[in-house]
């Protein structure tokens, strides 16, 4: 019986220490993100301490944990923490994989912010491999996905890191533009670090472009910053930069002072590096930078040490001149006094003004910046209304359907209009405007424009009469895409004001000299007329005589502003006469170089043609690649109305593994997505296809980004919401093997 209580106290023993056990592992898990969270901040001390091993085994433990728990946003995070300090310590091959082990796993998250920061990490060991353009490829992308997030405060870093990189490449302009608004968003977000290398990076580009008091006015601001917060490379930086300032202003004393401290600081900074890295590498690879770096030192300090004893010299033999010269130079003092006071209001004035320039650039590109946002918000849903009506009215609407999709298109045209017209003058007032000349016969181009518009002048009971001075020439060298937009919209302007009346469109010769021709262009109307006092206005923007009369008759506002701007860059002037009541006469005149080599002129067949009627389709497959699912139905439906076959992706990653398995003869791709962006697909895709066509299908602002599309490797750009005929054109040239000619990239 004894044994029976025996067995039954151990069996009872056993179940308790299995409970207890379990209960304890139960715990064990509900700490592990706690542990987690311990790992990464001593991680973080002991990198800041310089003790980057400890920091390794710190987060080597904490991913540990992270893979128990199935954390895989902090797997991510904790892999390009690892990768940053491998990297520190010289371990470069070691922090590739570690990176790209990172950007594995946050691609397949979608963690996005995360991935932007792994971005900018392998940018900046591109950097250090002197890898530069692929190092300002990664800061890119990093900098597309911070924005796409709301990460602003994150972009600070990026941008000092590519400042750096155009700084190697003697870019100094973009670096300086990086560098102002690093300094920017650094002040916005109390980011002290940041600013103070900025400045003092500042100070580098302000030395490089010869700008001697900036250069020491932002190294100054930057070290006081470092000073104040003990950031020692920061502070190594500015004595480098501040003793070649000062060298640079031939004060030779300072520039010995500083870059002694320089030296002093850099074996300290060595000596801490040294005594923290294992003792494999920290032994002769430490020494052997310590040596060279201090052979160089030594050299720049001897070469300050030899200009300044040659000064000891020149200063004794010249006190002897100077005495010589005191008399005459008392007598000029009073002169002199007075010129170095102008000469000191002048610098004042002049530092003045490159600020305000510098803050007007900024402004500038800040307008530039959104109005290119604000354009593509409204260009992607345009995009779905204008496709959606168009596709409406294809599928034979009812009766009294017609009326309201008829209107409705009429609006998505207006606004589509507005918008355009609205980059034309932000692109105007910005003079980024530039003249395309070629030849052209300019008769024939008034006969175009005439031919375009005159259904709407019979839509007016209107009738357009054209006079060509039978003695001016037909073919002239100039900029004929101007001219085509001035006249279309004076001639529109008076088809708009005028009903049961004529136009006339005049042009003529006012006077020659060798090739250069004045020419004059009247387009006079007997319309309303307009009032003396609103004649003053018409070329502002947004003015159109009266509330009444924009109501009555519609239209932006702009046409004019817009005329008179091409106008000033076609080197012209424009001027108007009008009486309320009885008609408006616009005259604008322009310089146009006679072109002798043309005889004949140019014949342009108006007939339109179905050109995809005339090619084999049946075998032809197209990849949509576009997030935005209306967006696709549209694009779909477009191409399937041509009989054309296509696939659709929502991503640009999809977008590259589908393009390598599969053979397609076009790619529409979208530039603003989720994860990488159509650029970053597009480049990835060139790495292994040079010859497939990619279009960029884009809601973008174009103007300031054509160096990028060719840069990525587009073959042309379709500018969403877009024309039919425009996009069988260049579907047809593509699939026809017609070479492609862009007028983006031209």
């Amino acid at each position: 019986m004894s044994q029976i209580k025996y067995y039954i106290f151990v069996v009872l023993a056993c179940t308790c220490s299995f409970v207890f056990a379990q209960q304890a592992g139960m715990a064990n898990e509900d700490m592990l993100p706690l542990w987690l969270n311990e790992h990464l901040t001593q991680a973080k001390l002991d990198s800041n301490r310089g003790k980057y091993y400890n920091a390794l085994d710190n987060l080597d433990q904490a991913l540990e944990i992270a893979i128990k728990i199935d954390d895989k946003t902090s797997q991510g995070k904790i892999h390009t923490k690892i990768s940053k300090v491998q990297f520190l310590v010289g371990e470069e091959d070691k922090a590739n994989i570690s990176i790209g082990k990172a950007m594995q796993i946050q691609r397949e998250i979608n963690d996005y912010g995360n991935l932007a920061i792994a971005y900018n990490i392998k940018g900046v060991m591109h950097s250090s491999q002197k890898d530069y353009n692929d190092a300002l490829k990664y800061f890119n992308s990093a900098k597309i996905l911070f924005k796409q997030e709301n990460l602003e405060q994150y972009t600070s870093d990026v941008l000092l890191n590519e400042a750096k990189v155009y700084i190697e490449q003697e870019r100094y302009e973009e670096a300086k533009i990086d560098l102002e608004n690093t300094i920017f968003l650094a002040k916005k977000y109390k980011q002290p670090r940041r600013l103070s290398s900025a400045l003092i990076y500042s100070g580098k580009v302000y030395f490089a472009l010869d700008n001697i008091k900036m250069a020491l006015s932002q190294t100054e601001n930057g070290l006081s910053i470092a000073q104040e917060y003990n950031i020692l490379e920061d502070k190594n930086e500015a004595f480098l930069t501040l003793s070649n300032v000062h060298e640079k202003n031939r004060d030779y004393k300072s520039s010995l002072d500083y870059i002694k401290k320089h030296i002093s600081l850099s074996d300290s900074i060595l000596n801490v590096t040294r005594k923290n890295l294992a003792p494999g590498i920290s032994g002769q690879t430490i020494n052997n930078y310590k040596d060279a770096q201090n052979k160089q030192l030594k050299t720049q300090i001897e070469e300050v040490s030899a200009e300044s004893a040659f000064i000891k010299i020149t200063t004794i033999l010249s006190i002897a001149l100077i005495t010589i010269l005191s008399l005459l130079t008392l007598s000029l003092y009073k002169n002199n006094n007075i010129r170095l006071n102008s000469n000191t209001m002048l610098h004042k004035k002049n530092d003045e003004l490159i600020i305000a320039k510098e803050k007007a650039e900024l402004a500038s590109k800040t307008k530039a910046n959104f109005l290119s946002t604000v354009t593509h918000e409204l260009r992607t849903p345009l995009y779905a209304v204008t496709g959606l009506t168009d596709m409406l009215l294809d599928e034979d609407p009812k009766p009294h359907q017609l009326p309201h999709l008829k209107s409705l298109k009429f609006s998505g045209d207006y606004l589509l209009t507005f918008i355009n017209d609205i980059l034309q003058i932000n692109k105007i007032e910005a003079n980024k405007v530039e003249i395309d000349p070629e030849h052209f016969n300019l008769k024939h181009k008034l006969e175009n424009v005439i031919s375009a518009l005159n259904n709407s002048a019979n839509d007016q009971d209107t009738k357009i009469h054209f006079e060509y001075e039978n003695k001016l020439p037909e073919t002239f060298i100039g900029d004929q895409l101007k001219i085509s937009q001035i006249l279309i919209n004076l001639l529109g302007n008076a088809i708009k004001f005028t009903k049961d009346g004529d136009i006339w469109v005049r042009a003529y010769q006012i006077d020659k000299k060798d090739k250069i021709y004045n020419l004059r262009f009247e387009i006079e109307d007997n319309g309303i007329g307009i009032t003396k006092e609103k004649q003053k206005y018409m070329f502002e923007s947004f003015s159109q005589g009266s509330v009444q009369i924009n109501r009555k008759y519609g239209g932006t506002g702009l046409g004019l502003s817009i005329v008179k701007g091409l106008i000033q860059i076609l080197k012209g002037k424009i001027y108007l006469k009008s009486e309320l009541g009885k008609g408006t006469t616009f005259i604008f005149e322009i310089p146009l170089e006679y072109d002798k080599s043309v005889d004949k002129p140019e014949v342009i067949d108006l007939k339109k043609t179905n050109k995809m009627e005339s090619l084999d389709l049946n075998n032809v497959k197209i990849l949509i690649v576009e997030d935005n699912k209306i967006n696709q139905m549209i694009t779909k439906k477009i191409l399937n109305k041509m009989n054309l076959n296509c696939d659709v992706v929502d991503n640009g990653e999809d977008a590259v593994e589908i393009v390598k398995t599969t053979e397609y003869d076009i790619v529409l791709m979208d530039i603003h997505m989720p994860g990488i962006s159509g650029l970053e697909a597009t480049k990835i895709i060139r790495t292994f296809d040079k010859e497939l066509t990619i279009f960029a299908l884009t809601a973008v602002t174009l103007e300031d980004k054509m160096h990028e599309f060719g840069e990525a490797g587009f073959d042309d750009i379709i500018s969403k919401p877009f024309k039919q005929e425009d996009f069988e054109d260049k579907l047809h040239a593509a699939l026809s093997g017609e070479k492609i000619v862009s007028s983006f990239f031209s």
